[in-house]
């Protein structure tokens, strides 16, 4: 654990370019990016997608408009949008969220992946680099992932990438005029360089075969990697 008799806290997280192999990060601009985005999403098919935010099904684009210009502006969110290398297109977007700098934490949240990230690096590359720059960057000890308890998917995601599952807030909120329990997951500074280097070595080219499927799982990579270091 890093000594902290000196901790000043962190900079607050900014829109923030991240360039890597596969996708680059970078900060939502309503002009460059509303409709890319809404399309990247799958336009009206953005509310199945969205089964499990809080807000309200969107009636079109500039609902989703509105609804992103509140959760900047009202919300303090940082949203990101990521943009696939190969083809230039808007696959998804996530978000800074309810940063911490006191204490050093800060979430992601309000995560979509469109149809294009599927079966792709695309989404494990974006949150290799979004969480590079908060423990890298910007020092933070805390980096947290939260999610609707029946969002399976996403707790998978969570799991996938790295987080640990830390336990369920019951009737934690109201989401879509229903109950909402939910699930606490986390990465701390110390397990960074070890989820770090296991991210680092599941997107090699050589992970990956011609057709671009990977060879090893990113789950396995990280825990052979625990088992050597704990040898």
């Amino acid at each position: 654990m890093r000594d902290l008799s000196t901790f000043k806290g962190c900079p607050a997280p900014k829109p923030v370019r991240l360039e890597g192999r596969f996708v680059t990060v970078e900060p939502y601009d309503k002009a460059q990016h509303l409709q890319a985005l809404w399309d990247g999403l799958g336009g009206m098919a953005i509310n199945p997608l969205l089964t499990y935010f809080t807000q309200p099904d969107f009636a079109g684009i500039d609902d989703f408009a509105a609804w992103l210009e509140g959760v900047q502006t009202k919300g303090g969110w940082v949203t990101e949008v990521f943009r696939d290398n190969k083809t230039g297109k808007v696959v998804g977007m996530a978000n800074y969220m309810r940063p911490d700098p006191a204490n050093g934490v800060v979430e992601v949240g309000g995560v979509a992946h469109g149809p294009a990230m599927s079966r792709t690096p695309l989404s494990t590359e974006a949150h290799y680099l979004m969480a590079r720059h908060v423990f890298d960057d910007l020092g933070y000890r805390r980096y947290e992932w939260k999610c609707h308890n029946e969002n399976e998917p996403s707790k998978a995601t969570a799991s996938r990438y790295g987080f640990t599952f830390e336990g369920v807030f019951r009737q934690h909120m109201l989401s879509k005029g229903k109950n909402r329990d939910t699930a606490w997951f986390s990465m701390i500074d110390g397990e960074w360089p070890l989820i770090k280097a296991a991210f680092e070595a599941w997107l090699m080219p050589e992970n990956f075969d011609a057709e671009g499927r990977q060879i090893r799982k990113l789950q396995d990579i990280r825990a052979e990697r625990a088992k050597g270091a704990s040898a």
